[in-house]
């Protein structure tokens, strides 16, 4: 794993310089210290998903690019077949498959996600994005905080929000819950 947060920072980083945007621009663009950006820019801490996204869109890029270092190619459809997702374990408490990594000009970003039950009382970390996002329970059982609401969903429900408001998720009982999110 440690590989590739490296492989992703020196990415961005690289992206970052073409772009000319130096690093107070860039932590100032993504409400976060210079200190926390560095650290992501020079892979000394792993970026979280959320914050991938935002960076791909200051720095115009498909987030695909920023994960495997492949331009996208697809203009009209992609497929994606059943665990081939591109994966991204940016966080502890999720792991994610982009489901259309090889899409030119997405307008969302679809991704499976995966949570497995925690084992502290403690709520799971909270983060936000700009945009809006979808996301519908395939199995297990979800807990979802937003903006001091907790919601539970199950199997076949979903939700959709405003996730520029800070949220987090997490598998209820002793199941893993597994989820599609779209990030718009």
């Amino acid at each position: 794993m440690q590989e590739k947060i490296i492989e992703i920072a020196s990415r961005l980083s690289e992206l970052r310089e073409l772009s000319d945007i130096g690093f107070e621009a860039m932590a100032e663009k993504l409400d976060i210290s210079v200190d926390t950006y560095k650290h992501y820019d020079s892979g000394e801490s792993d970026i979280p998903a959320s914050m991938l996204f935002e960076i791909s869109q200051i720095l115009n890029v498909d987030l695909g690019l920023l994960l495997t270092g492949e331009e996208p190619r697809m203009h009209i459809f992609a497929v994606n077949r059943k665990g081939k997702g591109t994966e991204v374990e940016r966080r502890a408490d999720y792991n994610y498959q982009n489901l259309a990594s090889n899409f030119v000009h997405k307008k969302a970003e679809p991704f499976i996600v995966s949570v497995d039950p925690r084992s502290d009382a403690n709520t799971p970390s909270m983060n936000s994005h700009p945009g809006q996002e979808f996301d519908y329970v395939i199995s297990g059982k979800l807990k979802v905080w937003i903006h001091d609401n907790e919601i539970l969903l199950e199997e076949g429900d979903s939700i959709y929000f405003d996730s520029s408001f800070v949220h987090a998720m997490e598998a209820v009982g002793d199941e893993p819950a597994k989820f599609l999110a779209m990030v718009l």
